[in-house]
């Protein structure tokens, strides 16, 4: 993708292609490209400051009528963020015994604060999530008023398989579903298909997953102006226009209804879950995770979502980043990575072998925002 004006050389990267394509009208629309297909997307921290700087320039410009995010290749719009690279500095810390490698902080504080900025942004955000939308990626994608899906679309927060925590602004998303979808498909890692993305408002529109360039090119082609609500008219109308015609996939939510997650205790919560068992095979993969699953995770899944509840968008990217920084502090992380994609022997070690096991301190240690080593305060306290 080539530009249609000059770009700021600082924003000129292999992992991201930055441009400005002019438009019917008398206006430029900003267009960030995620192009690491080999990682399916995964964001780097050299991706997050260039996404960062690029929407923080267009968002003052007068000239920049709305913003697009797409992604590289057939399979995926993002996979997450590259936890190969949180894991090797986490390694390091941990053989050091001290903090020698800040990668893994810097990366969550800044990745956070672009989710933020581009939820509250002051132009049209569309992003094109083909494909596989997990973690990070899911986190760009939740964070756009126009979420655009396809029919191949799959979307999860994967965390559970890793001893991570549905975090980039997963705690937004997990707190507007209704609660019982909301614990089963964070504590599962279960994957969510268009057609109940957009049942349940994670997305907001489909289409055609080959017409994506032509969908690309048509809001190249708009009257766009300095009318914002002009603006978005123009849009709905486009996005209207380009609906996804073809069958659908067909919904896995009616199976969940039938048997609602018990959300009283996270005792109870897991073996709602784990009764569950027959329903359907999408509802039998997501028990399977969670059964392979990190404790410690299901764990502070389940007190994320009584907190967010109460919680400022501002308030649950900054709770998130504390329970981040803990999660690369503390062995699961490391452990959950090695079984699945270092060593792949698929047998995580993790700390407590159970839920039952859980300590509420432990579990609450997680949110600590006393950041030793790190910061004096919260580096997301400023977002309000």
């Amino acid at each position: 993708m080539t530009a249609d004006t000059e770009i700021d050389p600082n924003l000129k990267t292999d992992q991201v292609i930055i441009s400005e394509h002019k438009t019917s009208g008398a206006m430029l629309i900003g267009h960030a490209h995620l192009n690491m297909v080999a990682s399916l997307n995964a964001l780097t921290l050299d991706a997050v400051r260039v996404l960062s700087t690029a929407v923080l320039q267009w968002s003052s410009r007068k000239d920049i009528a709305g913003v697009l995010i797409t992604g590289e290749g057939e399979k995926a719009f993002c996979a997450g963020g590259d936890v190969q690279a949180l894991y090797r500095a986490a390694v390091n810390n941990r053989q050091a015994g001290e903090l020698v490698d800040r990668y893994p902080f810097e990366f969550f504080a800044e990745e956070y604060r672009l989710d933020y900025f581009l939820h509250t942004l002051n132009k049209p955000v569309v992003t094109l999530g083909h494909g596989i939308v997990m973690g990070g990626g899911y986190g760009l994608f939740a964070a756009s008023g126009y979420r655009v899906l396809t029919q191949r679309s799959k979307l999860a927060f994967p965390e559970i398989t890793i001893g991570l925590f549905p975090d980039a602004g997963g705690s937004w998303v997990l707190k507007n579903l209704p609660q019982s979808i909301a614990l089963f498909l964070g504590l599962t890692g279960s994957q969510v298909n268009a057609t109940d993305a957009l049942a349940l408002k994670i997305g907001s529109h489909m289409i055609d997953h080959e017409q994506r360039q032509d969908f690309i090119d048509g809001l190249m082609s708009m009257a766009w102006s300095q009318d914002d609500k002009g603006n978005r008219k123009l849009l709905e109308a486009h996005l209207d226009n380009c609906k996804y015609q073809g069958q659908r996939p067909e919904s896995e939510l009616p199976a969940l209804a039938e048997a609602p997650v018990d959300p009283t205790s996270l005792s109870h919560c897991v073996n709602s879950i784990a009764a569950m068992q027959g329903r359907s095979p999408w509802i039998d993969r997501g028990i399977g995770n969670l059964q392979k699953g990190c404790p410690v995770t299901a764990g502070i899944i389940f007190e994320q979502m009584r907190r967010v509840q109460t919680m400022t968008l501002a308030e649950s990217f900054c709770m998130e980043l504390a329970v981040a920084t803990r999660c690369l502090q503390w062995p699961d992380f490391e452990e959950g990575v090695r079984a699945l994609l270092i060593d792949k022997d698929g047998a995580p070690k993790w700390t407590v072998s159970s839920v039952d096991e859980l300590s509420k301190e432990y579990i609450e240690a997680h949110f600590d925002e006393a950041f030793a080593g790190l910061w004096l305060n919260n580096p997301l306290h400023d977002l309000d």
